[in-house]
């Protein structure tokens, strides 16, 4: 799976959009309960350094099992220290992937796919790798 750089966060205007208080049930419905709107600045949800905050776009299907699909938007903070088990937009011997950060108990560094059908990378001892950024959240698309 591949990352594509969209855009770079700028100074940003506060985006609210409509927030209801209640949660909708992704199980049975709930009887309705009494409407109260507030906001919620989606800005302030994704963004957590806007100086060091990326989107990418995503290509193909080796993060699914993590919840990022072909052509889902990932944001990408540059500012989070990379610690193992976190998804990371990297580079491995110039190529940009996006992929889980991983080191084994011998120290072996890897790039693990989260989609059976992908093989691990081996970050090699002579490779060209540097972790770009952590993966904070993914822009799911569902239509």
């Amino acid at each position: 799976m591949k990352a594509v750089l969209i855009s770079k966060i700028r100074a940003l205007q506060p985006l609210h959009l409509p927030l209801p208080p209640t949660l909708i049930p992704a199980g049975f419905p709930s009887p309705a309960q009494d409407y109260q709107a507030t906001s919620i600045d989606l800005n302030e949800l994704l963004i957590r350094d806007k100086t060091s905050t990326y989107i990418f776009r995503v290509t193909g299907s080796s993060m699914v099992d993590a919840g990022i699909a072909d052509g889902d938007e990932i944001v990408v903070d540059r500012s989070i220290t990379p610690v193992p088990g976190d998804v990371v937009v990297a580079s491995l011997d110039g190529e940009f992937t996006v992929k889980r950060f991983i080191i084994d108990r011998q120290g072996q560094g890897w790039l693990t796919p989260e989609n059976p059908q992908y093989p691990a990378l081996r970050i090699e001892a002579l490779s060209d790798f540097t972790i770009f950024g952590v993966v904070t959240r993914s822009i799911h698309h569902v239509r």
